[in-house]
C-alpha cells in the first residue's frame, strides 16, 4: 500500500489531530505550532527592569536624604522657612517623579502596541514594574533594599545600647548553692559543653556534679581523693572534656577520667640537682596548671622549684619543655601561676618578685614580654588570664589590685584598680563571653562582712556592678561562654551558680525544675540493737567506693593476684620437687610420703630391730660386753606377783 502524499490528506486529518492518536500516546498538542523565544528580546525586557529599578532605588534615597535634612532643621529650631522651602523641594521632586513614571509607562504601553513581546510571559512584577528608554547608564549590581537598612540602623542602636549598658548581660537573677564541705573550696572546674561541674577544696576531696542528672537537693555523683592528704589546688578540664588536670599541693600533677579514673601521674624529679632543666620533673610543690587550648593532650604546671613545665599525657615519664623564670639580674624567681593564650602560641607567668613574663611556646631560653613591677615585689599574683581577643591580659595581684595589659605594648598597663582584698593565692580574675567585663572575688575575714564578686568595664575600667555573695571570702570565679553563668568558690566550703532564666542555656536551669527524690523508708526493727566493738564506725574497715577501683588494686597486689603454679613435669627446678622421682631429694620425699608403718607401739618398735642388733652390735652391747657379757632380760610376772618379790628399798623408794 502506497503512503499518499501531501496533496492527498483527507478534510478530515487537516481540519485538525487525530483523536485516536492522542489516546494512544497519552498526550495531546500534535500539530499546533510550537512557540519560538527571542533570547534578545528578553535580554533587552532584563535590561530595561534593571535600569528602571535603579532609578527607583535612587529617587528613594534621594528622598531619605531629605527627610534627614528636614528632621535635622526641626532639631536646630531653625525658621520655618527653610522647612516649607524643604517640604516644597520634597513635593516638587515627588511630583516630578510621579511625572516621570506616567511618561515611561505612556511611552512603554507605545512600544508595547508597535512591538508584540515574543516568548515565555514575564513574571507578574517585572510586567508591572514600568521600563525607561532614558535612563540606560545606570547599569550593575542592584543596592540593598532600603527596608534592611532601615532594621540594620535599628540594630546598629539596639547593639549601642547595649554597648552602654553591659550590665544588663550578668546573669544574676537566679542562683543555686551546691555544698562541697566545710573547707574552702579551691578549685573549680567546668567542662567545655557546661555538662559537669568539678569541685576541690582544702579538704582535699573532689567532687562531681551532673546538672542533668541532678535534682533539687543538689548533691553530687562522685566524691574521691586523688592526691590523697594535698589540698587541691587547681582543676581544668581539657579541652576535649574527657580529662581533668588536677595540681594539688605535692609536686606531681595527675590526669583523671570524667569519672574519677587515673589517667596519668607526673614523674617526681631528682631534688638534688642543681639546674632544673636536667630534672625529668617538678622537685618542690606545684602551684597551678592549665592545658593547651588547641593541642590535645598537652597541659602546663608551675611550681616552687622556679620553673614551668609543659606535659604530654602520652609520655608521664618527662616533661616536654622547661621555661626558667629569671629576674633581671639572672637569679631563679619562682612562678606563682601560669596560663597559655588563647591561640596556646603563649605562656605567660607571673612570679613572686612581681613580674610578669610571657615566652614564645616553642622558645624556652628568653621571654618575650618581661615586665619586671607589675605588681609589688613578694607578693603573690594569684591569677593571669587572656581576653578572647588574645590581646589582653588580665592579672590579679597579691597587692589589692587588678590590672590591665596589652601585651601588643607590654611597657605599662592600661588601668588599675585597687583596694580589693585577696587572702587566698588562687583568687581568680576572668572575662566575660562578649570581652566586655572583667570579673574578680573579694577577700574578707570572718566575720567582718561579706565577700563580692566585682565586675569591671573592659573600656574605661570603671566597677560597674558588684554582687554580694556570702560572709566568706570569694575564691574561685568562673563564667561560662556556653552556658552564660557564673560559679563561684568560696572559703565556707560553698559552690554557688549564678544564672539568668531568659539570658543563660541548661546547666542549673535542668537541676532546679526537677523535685527531690523521696527517700524509701527503711524497715525498722523491733529487737534492740546489739552494739559489738567491731560494729562502731571507728572500728569498721573503711568500705570501698568503687568496685573497678578495687579490682585495679587487687590486681597490683601480688599476693591477691598470684597465680597457681602448674604441675612440675619431669625433674623438679626452682626449689620444686618433681613428681616422677628424678632425684634423690625426690625419691626420699617419696618413699617417706608412702611409708605407712604404725607406730603407735614402742615396744614393737624397738624389737623390730632386735635381729640386727644381735647380728651387728653396735651401740649397746659393746658397752656391756665386760660386765655382762650375755645378756640376760628380766623375766616377766604379773603385778602381784612383782609387788610381792620386789626388794625393801624399792618399796621405801616408792
Amino acid at each position: 500500500m502506497e503512503r499518499p502524499g501531501p496533496s492527498e490528506v483527507t478534510g478530515s486529518e487537516a481540519s485538525g489531530p487525530d483523536p485516536q492518536l492522542a489516546v494512544t500516546m497519552g498526550f495531546t498538542g500534535f500539530g499546533k505550532k510550537a512557540r519560538t523565544f527571542d533570547l534578545e528580546a528578553m535580554f533587552e525586557q532584563t535590561r530595561r527592569t534593571a535600569v528602571e529599578r535603579s532609578r527607583k532605588t535612587l529617587e528613594a534615597r534621594e528622598k531619605e536624604e531629605e527627610m534627614n535634612r528636614e528632621k535635622e532643621l526641626r532639631r536646630q529650631n531653625e525658621d520655618s522657612e527653610p522647612t516649607s522651602s524643604g517640604s516644597h523641594v520634597v513635593r516638587d521632586r515627588s511630583k516630578s517623579s510621579s511625572r516621570d513614571t506616567s511618561s515611561s509607562e505612556s511611552e512603554e504601553s507605545s512600544d508595547s502596541s508597535d512591538d508584540e513581546l515574543i516568548g515565555p510571559p514575564l513574571p507578574l512584577k517585572m510586567m508591572q514594574e514600568p521600563s525607561n528608554h532614558m535612563e540606560e547608564d545606570i547599569l550593575g549590581p542592584l543596592p540593598p533594599p532600603l527596608y534592611e537598612e532601615v532594621e540594620e540602623d535599628d540594630d546598629d542602636d539596639g547593639d549601642s545600647e547595649e554597648e552602654e549598658n553591659p550590665v544588663q548581660k550578668i546573669p544574676d537573677s537566679h542562683e543555686i548553692t551546691l555544698k562541697h564541705g566545710t573547707k574552702t573550696v579551691s578549685a573549680l572546674g567546668l567542662d567545655p559543653s557546661g555538662a559537669r561541674l568539678v569541685t576541690g577544696g582544702y579538704d582535699y576531696d573532689v567532687k562531681f556534679w551532673d546538672f542533668a542528672g541532678m535534682d533539687a537537693s543538689f548533691k553530687a555523683f562522685r566524691s574521691l581523693q586523688p592526691c590523697e592528704c594535698h589540698q587541691i589546688k587547681s582543676l581544668q578540664y581539657s579541652n576535649t572534656g574527657d580529662m581533668i588536670l588536677v595540681v594539688s599541693g605535692s609536686s606531681q600533677a595527675k590526669v583523671i577520667d570524667r569519672d574519677g579514673f587515673e589517667v596519668m601521674e607526673c614523674i617526681k624529679g631528682d631534688q638534688y640537682i642543681v639546674d632544673m632543666a636536667n630534672t625529668k620533673g617538678h622537685t618542690a610543690m606545684l602551684h597551678t596548671g592549665s592545658w593547651h587550648p588547641k593541642i590535645k593532650g598537652e597541659f602546663m604546671t608551675c611550681s616552687n622549684d622556679a620553673t614551668v613545665r609543659t606535659w604530654e599525657v602520652e609520655n608521664p615519664r618527662k616533661q616536654r619543655s622547661v621555661f626558667k623564670p629569671r629576674t633581671m639580674q639572672g637569679k631563679k624567681v619562682i612562678p606563682t601561676t601560669c596560663t597559655y593564650s588563647r591561640d596556646g602560641n603563649l605562656i605567660a607567668a607571673a612570679c613572686q618578685n612581681g613580674s610578669i613574663q610571657i615566652w614564645d611556646r616553642n622558645l624556652t631560653v628568653h621571654p618575650k614580654f618581661h615586665y619586671k613591677q607589675a605588681h609589688d615585689p613578694g607578693t603573690d599574683t594569684s591569677c593571669v588570664a587572656f581576653s578572647y581577643d588574645g590581646n589582653v591580659l588580665a592579672s590579679r595581684g597579691g597587692d589589692d589590685t587588678l590590672k590591665l595589659w596589652d601585651i601588643r605594648q607590654f611597657n605599662k598597663p592600661l588601668f588599675s584598680a585597687s583596694d580589693l582584698p585577696t587572702m587566698f593565692p588562687m583568687t581568680d580574675c576572668c572575662f566575660s563571653p562578649d570581652d566586655k567585663l572583667i570579673v574578680t572575688g573579694t577577700s574578707v575575714q570572718r566575720g567582718c562582712g561579706s565577700g563580692k564578686l566585682v565586675f569591671f568595664e573592659r573600656r574605661t575600667f570603671q566597677r560597674v556592678y558588684e554582687i554580694d555573695i556570702t560572709d566568706a571570702s570569694v575564691v574561685r570565679c568562673l563564667w561560662h561562654p556556653k552556658l552564660n553563668q557564673i560559679m563561684v568558690g568560696t572559703g565556707n566550703g560553698l559552690a554557688k551558680v549564678y544564672y539568668d532564666p531568659n539570658k543563660s542555656q541548661r546547666g542549673a536551669k535542668l537541676c532546679v525544675v526537677k523535685t527531690q527524690r523521696k527517700a524509701k523508708q527503711a524497715e525498722t526493727l523491733t529487737q534492740d540493737y546489739i552494739i559489738t566493738p567491731h560494729a562502731l564506725p571507728m572500728f569498721r574497715e573503711p568500705r570501698q567506693r568503687s568496685t573497678r577501683k578495687q579490682l585495679e588494686k587487687d590486681r597490683l597486689d601480688p599476693l591477691k593476684s598470684h597465680k597457681p603454679e602448674p604441675p612440675v613435669a619431669g625433674p623438679g627446678r626452682g626449689g620444686r620437687v618433681g613428681t616422677h622421682g628424678g632425684t634423690l631429694s625426690s625419691y626420699i620425699v617419696k618413699n617417706i610420703a608412702l611409708d605407712k608403718t604404725d607406730d603407735s607401739n614402742p615396744r614393737e618398735a624397738i624389737l623390730r630391730h632386735a635381729k640386727a642388733a644381735e647380728d651387728n652390735p653396735y651401740w649397746v652391747s659393746p658397752a656391756y660386753s665386760k660386765t655382762q657379757p650375755k645378756t640376760m632380760f628380766a623375766q616377766v610376772e604379773s603385778d602381784d606377783e612383782e609387788a610381792k618379790n620386789e626388794p625393801e628399798w624399792k618399796k621405801r623408794k616408792i
